[in-house]
C-alpha cells in the first residue's frame, strides 16, 4: 500500500512540482524490451539476512571506532563517562534504526529517508536532502573513509615516518575506483566483498576484545579506578562526545537503502536491525574497555592512532596485524557506503529530482552503474583538497538534520497516513525521543563552538532551493537540450536503459 501511495504521489508530482530536470529518453525500445526491468531494482539480486546484517556491521564498523575513542574521551573528561556515551550512542542508534525499520516496511522503496520525506512532506525537504546528501554528506564521506584506508594501508611502508599526501591520494583514489567498479559490475559481487571484508574486520575486533579481556583477567584494571574523577558533564560536552561516538555508528540506516533488494524485508530489516546493532554497541564498548587496560587517559589523548598504539603494546612483534586489518575494517566501510549511496542517486533520478540517466539500469549487469559511477566521481574530487577534515567535522551536523526531520516524517504519518500498512510499528514513544535528541545534536555544537561553517553548512543546503525552482519546478528548457546528446552517449557508453513501469 505505501509503495502504491508513493507512485500516484510520484505521478502527481511529475505532473507539477516533481517534473524531472530531463524529460527527454532517448529512444531504447529494443533494449528496453530485452532487458525488462521493473520501475525498482532487480528481484534476482536480492540481498538475505546475512548480508543484511553484514552491511550494518560491515558499514558502521569502518575508521569510526579506530579515531573516534580520542574525541568522545576529550570532550567527556573521564573513563566511566566514556564508556557510558558509547553504549548510548548504540542504544539511540538502534531506536533511530527501529523508527527506520517501521517507515522501511510502510514505505518499501529504496533510497533511504528520501521516498519518507517525500511522502510525509512533499518533494521539497526530499529534494534537499538529496541535493545535501547527493553532493556533500554521501561522496565526502566516501571520500574520508578511502582516505582513512590509504593512510593504515601506506604506513607500513613509510616507518617511522608520515606517508606522503600524493600518495594517500592517489592509493584513496585507486581504492574509490576499485569499489565503484565492483559495485557498478555486479550486486552480488559486491554483496560477498561486503561479507568477507565483514569477518575480516571482525577478526581484528575479536583480537583487540579478546586481548583486552586478557589483560583484565590478569588484573590490569588500574585505569578504571575513580573512573568518573574529572568528568566534564555538560549538555555541550555530551552532545559533542555523542556527536564523535555516533559518526562511529553512522550506517545505522543502510539497509534503508536497499529495501528493494532485500528478500522478505517485514523480516528481515526489523532482524537485521535487532542483531547487527546490537552487535556493533557490544563490540564498541568491549574495544574501547581493551583500549583503557593498556592506556590511560592521558596516553589514549596523545595517541596519533589509539588502535596501532594498543597493537604494540599487546601484540608486538605481531603488531603490524592492526593496520592490516584497520584497513581491512575501513575499504569494508567504503564498499557499504559506495553501495547504499548508490541507490539513493537512482531514486533520486527516478523521481525527476537529478538527471534521469542516473535513474537508468545497466541491461547486462542490473545495476544502477550511472548512479553508483556519479557517487565515484564526487568522491574522488573530495580526495583532491588538501583538507577535507572541515567537511567531516560538520558531517553529523548535516545528517542529523535529516535524521530528526526523517523521524519527525514517522511522528507526522501516525496522523496524516493511516491507512498505509505498518507490517511494524514502534511505541510512539521512541520517534519522539529520537527526534528530541536529534534537535540537541544540532544545537548542541552551535551553542558550545560556534562557527562560521555551520552557517555555510547551512546556506549550501538552502542553496538547494534555487536548483529546485529553476531546474525542477519550472523545468527550463535549455538544461534538456544540454543533456539529451549527453544522455544519448551515456546510454551506450554504460549500457543503460530506463526502468520499465510495469502494472500490476
Amino acid at each position: 500500500m505505501g509503495e502504491e501511495s508513493l507512485r500516484r504521489r510520484k505521478g502527481e508530482h511529475n505532473g507539477k512540482d516533481g517534473q524531472s530536470i530531463q524529460s527527454h529518453e532517448p529512444q531504447t525500445m529494443n533494449l528496453q524490451k530485452q532487458a525488462k526491468l521493473p520501475p525498482s531494482l532487480p528481484q534476482s539480486t536480492c540481498v538475505g539476512l546475512i548480508s543484511g546484517i553484514c552491511m550494518i556491521v560491515g558499514t558502521s564498523i569502518g575508521s569510526g571506532i579506530f579515531v573516534s575513542p580520542k574525541s568522545v574521551l576529550a570532550n567527556i573528561g573521564a573513563v566511566g563517562p566514556c564508556l557510558t556515551i558509547w553504549a548510548a550512542c548504540g542504544v539511540l542508534a538502534t531506536l533511530g534504526a527501529l523508527c527506520f525499520a517501521e517507515l522501511g516496511t510502510m514505505i518499501t522503496k529504496s533510497g533511504g529517508e528520501y521516498p519518507y520525506l517525500m511522502e510525509a512532506f512533499g518533494p521539497i525537504p526530499a529534494f534537499l536532502f538529496s541535493w545535501t546528501s547527493l553532493l556533500v554528506t554521501k561522496p565526502s564521506s566516501f571520500a574520508i573513509i578511502c582516505l582513512s584506508f590509504a593512510e593504515y594501508a601506506s604506513a607500513p611502508f613509510y616507518p617511522g615516518c608520515d606517508p606522503p599526501q600524493v600518495v594517500i591520494k592517489c592509493l584513496a583514489a585507486a581504492a574509490i575506483v576499485t569499489i565503484t567498479t565492483v559495485n557498478s559490475l555486479s550486486v552480488k559481487l559486491a554483496s560477498y566483498l561486503q561479507n568477507f571484508l565483514t569477518a575480516a574486520k571482525m577478526i581484528i575486533v575479536t583480537i583487540i576484545v579478546v586481548s583486552g579481556i586478557v589483560l583484565l583477567a590478569q588484573g590490569k584494571t588500574e585505569n578504571f579506578k575513580d573512573s568518573f574523577k574529572d568528568s566534564k558533564i555538560s549538555v555541550s560536552a555530551i552532545g559533542l562526545a555523542f556527536y564523535n561516538g555516533l559518526w562511529a555508528y553512522d550506517g545505522w540506516n543502510q539497509l534503508n537503502y536497499i529495501t528493494e533488494e532485500l528478500k522478505n524485508p517485514y523480516r528481515n530489516l526489523p532482524l537485521s536491525i535487532i542483531i547487527g546493532i546490537p552487535l556493533v554497541t557490544v563490540c564498541y564498548v568491549l574495544i574501547n574497555i581493551s583500549y583503557f587496560t593498556v592506556m590511560t587517559s592521558t596516553e589514549l589523548l596523545q595517541s596519533q592512532a589509539v588502535a596501532v598504539t594498543f597493537g604494540d603494546r599487546v601484540l608486538y612483534p605481531a603488531s603490524w596485524i592492526v593496520p592490516l586489518f584497520v584497513a581491512f575494517s575501513t575499504i569494508g566501510s567504503a564498499n557499504g557506503s559506495c553501495f547504499t549511496a548508490g541507490r539513493l542517486v537512482y531514486v533520486a533520478g527516478r523521481e525527476g529530482h537529478m538527471l534521469k540517466v542516473l535513474s537508468y539500469i545497466s541491461v547486462k549487469r542490473l545495476t544502477p552503474a550511472p548512479a553508483i559511477i556519479f557517487h565515484g566521481a564526487i568522491a574522488i574530487i573530495y580526495t583532491i583538497p588538501g583538507d577535507i577534515d572541515t567537511l567531516i567535522n560538520y558531517f553529523s551536523f548535516a545528517v542529523w538534520i535529516f535524521y530528526g526531520l526523517t523521524v519527525l516524517a514517522l511522528i507526522v504519518m501516525r496522523f496524516t497516513r493511516k491507512e498505509l500498512r505498518r507490517p511494524i510499528r514502534v511505541p510512539i514513544i521512541i520517534p519522539v525521543i529520537v527526534t528530541l535528541v536529534s534537535i540537541l545534536l544540532v544545537l548542541a555544537p552551535i551553542i558550545s563552538a560556534p562557527d562560521l561553517a555551520y552557517l555555510y553548512c547551512v546556506l549550501f543546503m538552502l542553496s538547494g532551493l534555487i536548483v529546485y525552482v529553476l531546474f525542477v519546478h519550472f523545468k527550463f528548457n535549455w538544461p534538456q537540450k544540454i543533456s539529451k546528446p549527453m544522455t544519448m552517449h551515456l546510454q551506450i557508453l554504460l549500457e543503460v536503459v530506463p526502468a520499465e513501469e510495469v502494472t500490476e
